[in-house]
């Protein structure tokens, strides 16, 4: 069964990034459809899978990762407005059988991603 995963480290702090606020979106063309919400726990991830089952299929979707509601609770340095707030994360499922994990590698003027496993 396939499913969707994430989780957030925070590379400034060398910490997993936790109670960081992630929205999950469904995209079709322009068509952006909103499927829910989660908050990373403690350890930077999320208690169960984003998206699995049947509700997990075939498609392009985006993750918005609130990173600035996040940062602003770590104190950590901006100007305002802050270089990094909402960061989108587009990607397409090929195979809704697979397990997708999408992280985000974060800091206050910098991100990266990759698919993980």
């Amino acid at each position: 069964m396939g499913r969707l995963t994430t989780h957030v480290l925070d590379t400034s702090r060398g910490r997993p990034g936790s109670e960081l606020r992630i929205e999950i979106f469904r995209l079709d063309g322009e068509a952006r459809t909103r499927l829910g919400e989660v908050t990373t726990n403690d350890d930077g991830r999320c208690d169960a899978p984003i998206l699995e089952g049947e509700a997990f299929t075939t498609g392009e979707y985006e993750l918005l990762f609130h990173a600035g509601e996040y940062l602003d609770r770590q104190d950590a340095p901006s100007d305002r407005p802050r270089f990094l707030d909402r960061i989108p994360l587009r990607f397409g499922v090929a195979d809704a059988d697979q397990h997708y994990h999408v992280p985000l590698l974060l800091s206050a003027f910098a991100y990266s991603t990759y698919r993980g496993s």
